[in-house]
């Protein structure tokens, strides 16, 4: 059993950071929308655009960090034991079986995880992002985009994307809850140290 540093202090850093900001995002994107009234309308736009701006920075450097320090790789999809992962997931964490993934630091992510994380960074990501800049910057619009794009399409794609970032956001934090206890996954994120022999 050995107790090994899955977690460098920077993708402590981003992950957490990154929560943060996207909950505020979402808090106030949903009291923009009239979901709730908890704030005035005007000081929900200037927090969520705050946010936002705070995110693309983060981001920015978290794809600078993941290319130079070679983690990006830690995110190619694999089949190779995917059907044994979905499988686990969906029965043998009920039942009491093992986790049949081998958790390296070559290999943070199981295959499921990867195609997760996958589709959050290449799908869901820059379709919020487009949606909301162009939104953001919506009297700015150039003349080719006049009348080829409406204002309430990009709104419906901006909220569709908030709706499916809610939905794995959900989807994360559950599955950090099944491991040998409520924590045991939670707790690496923070300190950064892992046991190579408890696995997600």
């Amino acid at each position: 059993m050995s107790r090994v540093l899955m977690f460098k202090r920077f993708e402590r850093f981003w992950h957490w950071s990154q929560a943060l900001l996207i909950f505020v995002l979402l808090f106030t994107g949903f009291a923009i929308h009239g979901t709730y009234e908890v704030m005035k309308f005007s000081t929900a736009v200037q927090v969520h655009t705050l946010a936002a701006w705070a995110l693309i920075v983060l981001w920015v450097f978290a794809i600078f960090w993941h290319f130079t320090t070679g983690e990006w790789r830690q995110y190619i999809p694999t089949r190779d034991g995917l059907f044994a992962v979905m499988h686990y997931y969906l029965i043998g964490t009920f039942t009491g079986a093992s986790h049949p993934y081998k958790k390296t630091t070559k290999a943070k992510h199981n295959p499921l995880q990867r195609l997760a994380y996958l589709f959050f960074k290449l799908v869901i990501s820059p379709i919020i992002w487009v949606s909301g800049l162009l939104y953001l910057f919506y009297n700015d619009w150039p003349a080719t985009l006049d009348g080829a794009l409406e204002l309430e399409t990009v709104a419906l794609v901006h909220t569709g994307a908030a709706f499916a970032m809610l939905v794995f956001i959900i989807a994360h934090v559950y599955m950090t809850t099944m491991g040998k206890t409520l924590t045991s996954h939670i707790k690496p994120m923070i300190t950064g140290y892992e046991d190579l022999n408890e696995h997600h």
